[in-house]
């Protein structure tokens, strides 16, 4: 196995797509700070690449530089005022600055870290915890839940989290979530840095069972209720991944190439991992199918509402970072065999850039066979292993980790998944009792009922820019003269030419599917071509009609939304989702009802998890999946993967591929 980090590009021209450097985020915070725009002293709460328009990258010849540009977003927090600015690298000027009204603006990183600090000295705070039986106040642990909007009584404009309070076990490193303090809830004014509001809404004990997950802490805990853990297996024997000739990919700065792959990594604090321009090398011509891919917002609705959790719906993209809060990825651990990092780059408040080490994993997978086929009668055969390219990224928020991992196959298709681990945000129970919105997965411990939506960003560009997204459905044929044994079914094709008609929801019972085609290329069969947008495992939103939360949440009420390109229109749930009382974003934009026929479009598709917790996800959760596939639909002339060569035959692994006969069983 090797690693190896990203060179600097080889081109003198950087590519107009690559993320900010260090030192370009310096030149932007010390720029703006000469136009002296904003009033002194503001907070620097993000920065990245403000992008190009998409035409000029699509036009661009390397020839020379596009404008490098950078967009801040700048907190006054004296006068409670959001900016926005667009500041010019190449001409060294703020090319906008805008003051946004009735927003909020994301997590700050020094917020985050205050706030425990400041509800653990408030009094009000320590004796509700020396009412449960907490006498040592600094094992103590705060989680700053961001603030929500839950209804008009809510404390106006002012900028609010709502903390949730663990107890950490007497030892190093424990397992705090296995210890909810139940029923203390506090309100802070992240302005103020102060703590407005304590409710105790009654003592529930806390739990004792530790609940620990790291071997030598569960060994040293003495588990009573489960002896067995703290025990490692030991006939686990070792796999090892090994590429003795090295990677297939190239690497110049964030462009890659891998086989007939090509595709720019992008990023920034709040989106993290950005797929641009990804083409496909088919027999020579270099064929595009998405502009930009990234996850445009995600939200977690829980579904008790007791006090301590009725108020949780988390935008994590929007409301902290999915890049500021990525996790530095570990070779051999995350990522098996020959893997490339990408390292992601943010600022802390003052403009000072943050290098995230390892952010984006790049590496290799064989994931079993690609085709294969036997003719029987000849006792002939041919198979072929199929091999993905993986470029992957893993966040941490607080109890939960999201995994977000994109992969491009060798027969041109693309799937998106993300992985679901970590721990589950615990509540307590009354000894006797039984959790009704949730499940007992310890003594006093239950996992919530929650549910997690993730929105996902396609500006795709099947083959060029004019775009049209057609809804295909199943449907059986009834009994009659062309039916008589009530076999036969159809497909019915639908095309999508509003934004109100593409408010749409997966129907399993008509196997429902999107194609994303382009009506100005044909293939050799006389159709568009296309890329279809299947669907995988997916739930819908259990928010009632009438809650405030899914005024906020409602980009995840439907499962497929289509908009006309716009490079304003980037996040579901809006630019600002902190306190937002919605419905912002896609809700909003689509009202418009704006053509989406033969035209430059985006898809924004949800992925919904529905989780009920199990006894087993605990005390840390086994990963779960869930995503989509983008398969080739009539885009090429036949399967693209047959040209992979035959592997090498399990008997004879010194055979060169091309002195294997044809009728050799191979594989």
């Amino acid at each position: 196995m090797s690693t190896s980090m990203v060179p600097a590009p080889t081109g003198v021209t950087p590519h107009p797509l690559t993320p900010l450097s260090a030192g370009e985020l310096e030149a932007a915070v010390r720029i703006l700070g000469e136009a002296k725009r904003i009033p002194q002293p503001y907070r620097i709460v993000s920065i990245w690449l403000h992008e190009p328009p998409k035409q000029d990258v699509l036009a661009w010849d390397g020839s020379e530089p596009l404008e490098r540009e950078a967009f801040t977003v700048v907190y006054d927090r004296s006068a409670r005022k959001t900016y926005e600015t667009v500041v010019s690298l190449t001409h060294r000027r703020v090319n906008r600055c805008e003051e946004i009204t009735g927003v909020q603006p994301a997590y700050m990183i020094e917020e985050i870290f205050a706030v425990p600090e400041l509800i653990m000295a408030d009094p009000r705070w320590q004796e509700a915890l020396r009412r449960r039986g907490v006498t040592d106040l600094s094992l103590a642990y705060v989680d700053p839940w961001p603030g929500a909007w839950l209804s008009d009584t809510d404390p106006g404009d002012r900028r609010v989290c709502r903390p949730l309070t663990w107890v950490r076990p007497p030892v190093e490193n424990g397992h705090q979530y296995a210890r909810p303090v139940e029923g203390l809830t506090a309100v802070v004014d992240l302005d103020q840095m102060k703590v407005i509001d304590v409710t105790d809404h009654g003592v529930v004990p806390i739990p004792e069972f530790q609940g620990e997950y790291i071997p030598e802490l569960m060994t040293a805990a003495g588990d009573r209720n489960r002896p067995q853990f703290g025990r490692l297996r030991n006939d686990v024997k070792p796999i090892e991944i090994t590429q003795p000739e090295g990677p297939s990919w190239t690497v110049d700065g964030h462009r890659v190439e891998w086989q007939k792959w090509q595709l720019h990594v992008g990023w920034t604090a709040r989106e993290g991992l950005i797929l641009f321009d990804v083409r496909y090398d088919d027999r020579g011509q270099l064929r595009p199918i998405l502009y930009r891919a990234s996850v445009a917002e995600m939200v977690v609705p829980y579904g008790d509402p007791a006090p301590t959790h009725f108020h949780k719906l988390a935008f994590d993209e929007g409301e902290v970072g999915l890049g500021l809060l990525v996790t530095s990825l570990t070779p051999g651990c995350d990522c098996l065999g020959e893997t490339r990092y990408f390292d992601g780059l943010a600022t802390d408040q003052d403009g000072h850039p943050i290098l995230l080490p390892n952010a984006i994993c790049m590496h290799e997978e064989d994931t079993g066979i690609a085709w294969k086929h036997l003719d029987y009668q000849k006792e002939t055969g041919e198979v072929r292993r199929m091999r993905r390219l993986v470029l992957s990224s893993i966040v941490n928020l607080g109890n939960y980790e999201y995994g977000f991992f994109w992969y491009l196959y060798q027969d041109g298709s693309i799937e998106f998944e993300v992985k679901l681990t970590g721990v589950l945000s615990t509540g307590a129970y009354r000894p006797g009792d039984k959790p009704k919105y949730g499940t007992a997965v310890a003594p006093g411990v239950y996992g919530p009922n929650h549910q997690h939506f993730f929105c996902v960003r396609l500006d795709t560009d099947i083959d060029g820019v004019q775009n049209t997204v057609v809804e295909v459905n199943s449907e059986a044929i009834p009994l009659g003269e062309d039916n008589p044994y009530g076999m036969a079914w159809v497909t019915r094709e639908t095309p999508l030419r509003t934004e109100r008609q593409a408010r749409r929801t997966i129907n399993p019972g008509s196997a429902r599917f999107w194609r994303i085609t382009n009506p100005s290329r044909l293939n050799e069969m006389g159709e568009s071509v296309a890329y279809r947008l299947q669907p995988g495992a997916n739930v819908g939103l259990f928010l009632h009609e009438d809650s405030p939360m899914l005024r906020r949440a409602k980009f995840a009420s439907k499962h497929l939304w289509v908009t006309p390109y716009d490079q304003h229109e980037r996040y579901a749930a809006g630019d600002y989702p902190w306190q937002n009382r919605g419905p912002d974003g896609l809700p909003r934009w689509t009202e418009a009802d704006r053509n989406i026929d033969n035209t430059d479009i985006v898809a924004w598709y949800v992925v919904g998890v529905h989780h009920v917790p199990r006894v087993e996800e605990w005390p840390v959760m086994p990963v779960a999946k869930a995503g989509f596939h983008l398969l080739p639909d009539g885009f090429f002339d036949g399967n693209p993967s047959l040209d992979l060569p035959r592997p090498h035959h399990a008997g004879h692994p010194g055979i060169p591929d091309e002195q294997m006969s044809p009728t050799t069983h191979t594989g």
